[in-house]
Formats: C-alpha cells, structure tokens, sequence
C-alpha cells in the first residue's frame, strides 16, 4: 500500500492513522507541537510510529501520500516541500471516503453548519437510519470508517478540509451560507474562501444534490457564473421556489421530488431566522435519505440545539447569561445580537481572522449598551465601536471578564458571550472558552 505519513496528532490524525493501517500501508505520525497522551496511547495501542515536538524531514519526505490536519496551512514550508515533490497531500475526508459506500451528506457553510449537521444527523436516527456523524465535529470520521459500518454519515467540513479534496463526492451536499470567514488562511482574498466551500459540489453529478441558501448573495451570484453538475435545492425565507424550501405565513414549505412537507415555525425548538434556515436544509436532506414526514416534524420538535450556540446559562438578579462562543466570525455575531431582545452586554474578542465589523454597526447601537474586550489584542475593537459605545473595559481572562459584565448588567439586561474571533489567544478552544463562561457565571 505504501507509506502513509499524517502531520498532526489530534482526532483527525490519530483517527486516520488507525484506518491506513487497518488498510496496510504503514503509517508515521508527526505533530510538530505535543501530542496528547491519550493520543500517545492509542497510537502505541495500534503500534503506529510517531514522534511529538518535531518534524524529522528524512520520515516525511519519503511518504508516497500525507494526510495533514485542517489546522496546517498549504504555505508551511514542510507542506510545499512536499508538493514540490509531487507527493498528494490530502485532507481526512478523502482519505476516509476511499473505504466507505456509504451515502454521504456533507455540510459546509461559514455559519450553521454544526447546527445543520446535528440536526440533520438527528432527523436520520430517528428516522431508524444506521448513521453516523463526523468530520469537523466530534469523533474522526477516519477512526468510525475502520470501526463501524454506517449506511449514511452526516459530515460537517470545513473549508480547510474540502481544499486538501480530490476524489471526495457526497451525495447531498448543504452550503448553508458563504460570509468572509479564515481569510488570513486565503491571501485575504474572499473569492478564494468562497471557491473553497464550493468544492463541495466539484465532484457530484447529476443523481446528486446541492441544497443551498437562495437568499445568500455571494452563493447566488457564484452560481450565476460557475456551473455544477448536481440537482440544485434551494432555500429561501424571502421568496417561493419551484423545487426546495420556502417560508409563508409562519409555514416551512418544502416541494422536493414529487414529495411535499409543511410544518409551522412555531413547532421549532430552536429560536431565530438563521435556525428555520437550518431546518429548511436538514429536513430537505432528511427527505432524500427517505425519512418519513411524520418523523421530521416530531423529531425538528425535540431537537436541543448545539453546545456554546446561543445557549441560555442562568438567570442572575433578572439578567439573562448567554453562551455564543461558538460564534468565531461576525456573521455568527451578527445572528446573536440579532436575535435577542434585551439590552446586551457583549463579551467580545479574540483572534481576529480579518473581521469587518461594520455589518455589526447597526445592531451594535440599538442594542448593545456595554463592551466588555477579551483578548490579547483589542486595537480593532476599539477602533471600531469606540465611538459608538460609551462603556467599553478590556479584561484579559474569563473570570475578568464576566465579573466586569455582571457588575455592568442591570435587571433585564442579557450578558453575551458571541466573540466574532478564534479563541486561541487565550484559550484551548472555542469549547474551553465556552465552558469557562459557563463555570464562572454558575460560580458568581
């Protein structure tokens, strides 16, 4: 089979190490930071080589493929090295697909798309579907290819990992919105990001399916001028379509191969427009696996939504706390502020991916009464909104930071974490951040 070398010791890593050498090549892992030693262990467990804190070149360079995670960038020296040599260098995803005959409905998307993907991965299980979920969201779709034998996965994937495609080819795939997003990752050049999520539907043909956002603008004008070979599905909350979703009179409209469904918004567990597109799309997916339309509407009702997305913490003294901080871009900002109805103290702040936050402006000054900065770096917040909100105070940790905002919040406010950043200055983790919020706000 040959020599499989994987950059990157985390889920995605480990997870296809098992599975290359399930399929007998023999496998090298290297991680040029530490590798976990829950890691450590499962690669000894399986006795796949390795080595932590290094790249040894002389182990890399020999590889006949390489499997990098999504967190390396193509402009690494080692990773243009190893094009340079004609080496492929592919992403999880690929890799993982080559042994699977599963039906694949894969998500993408700069916002919604965990939403979309949990939701549609609900809809299949209770539909009676043997399904599995993966990709950029829980276990390594890699590790559940070797381990179990789905009939359908649910993958959300990234940007990052669609650009390390060639072969890859879902039967549905779902771009639930394109906004400027990781554009440090791409020249800072938008066409380049949007180009990457559209490689999604690079490989379908005409038996498969594009549900997508008719009333994204950048999507729209993109299909304008590229074509793809799938059946497209639209979704619209602004106007009726022939075939796909629509919303009228509070109704969720879906016509889709001879099949018609209607649900009211009103059943739907999750609040906001952004979560009825959600639905739209999962439920549109769920159709075309043959789920039943008695099981969509029950199973759309019970659905939770998704861990550190809008999620309610407490209620201290009338003041409502709020965990956003799966919001790492404006666009995701932008939903949350939208859709709350209180005046809001903004936990705002982090690794700022190239953000333009003047989409924010006009919610920001009819919302926001206070900001409270966490980060390391604050310049371009403070430039921005340091003109429109009298009260802003920079903290440097999460306990700073809540505190500030509990001090600040009066009877009826709500206190939001929604960072608009990455969470790697100061945290593990958009999840670590999220749970830090949670444990200092129980702890008040």
């Amino acid at each position: 089979m040959g020599r499989l070398v994987i950059l990157g010791g985390g889920e995605s890593g480990v997870g296809t190490a098992i599975l290359g050498k399930q399929k007998g090549f023999e496998v090298f892992v290297s991680d040029k930071g530490e590798i976990k030693e829950t890691y450590k262990k499962v690669l000894e467990h399986f006795e796949i080589e390795w080595e932590s804190g290094q790249h040894t070149e002389a182990k890399i360079l020999n590889a006949d493929m390489v499997m990098k995670s999504p967190g390396i960038p193509d402009k690494v020296p080692l990773v243009k090295q190893l094009v340079a040599k004609g080496i492929p260098v592919i992403s999880e995803i690929e890799f993982a697909s080559k042994y699977t005959d599963a039906t694949l409905i894969g998500i993408t998307g700069s916002n919604g798309k965990t939403t979309t993907t949990m939701m549609t991965y609900h809809l299949l299980k209770e539909g009676g579907l043997n399904v599995g979920m993966a990709g950029n969201i829980g276990d390594s779709y890699a590790k559940m290819v070797a381990e179990k034998d789905y009939g359908q996965y649910v993958l959300e994937i990234s940007s990052f990992q669609l650009d390390g495609i060639v072969d890859f080819k879902p039967h549905i795939a779902v771009i639930t919105n394109i906004t400027p997003d990781h554009l440090d990752r791409y020249d800072y050049q938008f066409e380049n990001y949007i180009a990457s999520k559209f490689r999604i539907a690079m490989n379908q043909d005409e038996k498969d399916y594009l549900i997508y956002d008719a009333d994204d603008e950048v999507i729209g004008d993109w299909l304008k001028k590229n074509s793809v070979r799938s059946k497209l599905v639209p979704f619209s909350l602004k106007r009726k379509v022939e075939e796909g979703a629509w919303l009228e009179d509070k109704t969720i409209h879906i016509k889709l191969e001879h099949k018609t469904l209607e649900m009211s918004t009103d059943i739907l567990a999750l609040e906001g427009q952004h979560n009825v597109k959600n639905t739209m799309a999962a439920s549109m997916a769920a159709l075309l696996v043959k789920v039943r339309k008695e099981t969509i509407r029950q199973s759309i009702q019970s659905f939770q939504g998704v861990p550190h997305r809008l999620e309610k913490v407490l209620k201290i003294n009338h003041v409502e706390y709020i965990n956003d901080s799966k919001a790492t871009n404006v666009n995701a900002t932008y939903y949350a502020l939208d859709g709350i109805k209180r005046p809001i103290v903004w936990i705002v702040g982090g690794v700022d991916k190239g953000n333009d936050y003047s989409e924010l402006m006009p919610l920001v000054r009819e919302k926001v009464k206070a900001i409270v900065c966490l980060g390391m770096d604050n310049s371009k917040l403070k430039s921005a909104f340091g003109n429109v909100i009298d009260l802003m105070v920079e903290t440097y940790s999460m306990e700073e930071a809540v505190k500030v905002a509990y001090k600040i919040a009066e009877r009826g406010d709500a206190v939001l974490l929604s960072p608009a950043c990455a969470s790697f200055d100061l945290f593990e983790n958009y999840e670590d951040r999220g749970n830090q919020f949670k444990e200092t706000v129980k702890n008040l």
